[in-house]
């Protein structure tokens, strides 16, 4: 596999970042979907939409060389999420997908404010799809460190439905092992039954608030029981980025110019990655079965600070 190094270079001033004209003017139904991460997690968002969306194509940055993401303050998340979402604005898309969680937490208003594209995170789909399951309006949520010391889900869920009782949990120890390849492995059931045995009682519904869960989902489910219906974030954005698509006239009816049938990774899709595209690779063929057809080392920088301007005004 081809590694290329590529450079985007800062902008001298932040503009908004509008999608290239098209031949048909003010069709832009053939540009492909972005999707962000900090890392390798998104691959099970971008898992999702591809599945729901065949015909769709779609741009995956992973910021691998600045993960976590949830140990940095409000102003640095800011400030990565909006370089992320502007490197894939400038590649034309026409909807961005913030596949992480901490950015979709902390970041979305500044991304908003900086795009003219629509911007879809994973809490809100994640949040409504529980309410809409849940029968006894007890609800459960695990994730990261960050994402419950956030709030985030708690919140999204108090939105749609103010009686439902929220229990949070982090799982630290869940990412490691997705990634390492351990799902099925004893360790996988003794770590989730330190963390989850006791939701088993509590909740009917079950957050997996973090992208790397979907690869545990089999022994989560296994530790809290059949009876929890546990609710997949990345897919419930899916369903969502399917319907707004709908809406917004932006889906592609059609499969791409020459796709004869669409496979996860295959070369109508493009990946880039800020750093360890090889580690990048070996986890996307862990999780996804097969490694990214078009994968590329990038580097995103931009200013050191976030300015208040909109990123699109003409001076």
């Amino acid at each position: 596999m081809v590694l290329p190094f590529c450079f985007l270079r800062n902008l001298c001033n932040l503009r908004m970042i509008s999608p290239p004209a098209t031949a048909g003017g003010s069709d832009m139904s053939h540009l492909p979907i972005g999707i962000f991460d900090s890392g390798v997690g998104g691959l099970t968002v971008y898992r999702a939409l591809h599945e729901h969306l065949p015909n769709e194509r779609f741009v995956y940055l992973g910021d691998t060389a600045r993960v976590p993401y949830g140990t940095k303050s409000l102003a640095t998340v800011e400030r990565y999420a909006v370089e992320n979402a502007r490197f894939l604005a400038e590649h034309g898309i026409k909807l961005l997908v913030v596949a992480c969680n901490t950015a979709s937490a902390l970041a979305l208003p500044a991304i908003r404010q900086r795009l003219r594209v629509g911007v879809v995170g994973v809490i809100g789909p994640g949040a409504r799809a529980a309410v809409a399951a849940s029968k006894g309006k007890s609800i459960g949520v695990i994730a990261t460190e960050s994402t419950v010391q956030s709030g985030a889900y708690t919140k999204a869920i108090a939105k749609v439905d103010q009686n439902a009782v929220v229990i949070e949990r982090a799982c630290p120890l869940f990412v490691p092992l997705a990634e390492e390849g351990w799902a099925d492995a004893e360790v996988a059931r003794t770590v989730a039954e330190t963390y989850l045995q006791d939701l088993r009682s509590r909740v009917d519904t079950l957050v997996l608030g973090c992208t790397h869960y979907p690869i545990l989902k089999k022994v989560i489910q296994q530790v809290v029981g059949e009876q929890v219906e546990l609710i997949d974030s990345g897919e419930a954005t899916a369903v969502e980025v399917k319907a707004l698509l709908r809406e917004e006239g932006l889906a592609r009816t059609t499969p791409p110019t020459g796709a004869l049938e669409r496979q996860l990774c295959d070369d109508l899709d493009h990946f880039y990655v800020t750093d360890a595209a090889e580690r990048f690779a070996r986890v996307a063929e862990r999780f996804l079965g097969s490694k990214p057809s078009r994968l590329e080392a990038v580097e995103v920088w931009g200013e050191d600070r976030l300015d208040s301007s909109p990123l699109g005004e003409a001076g």
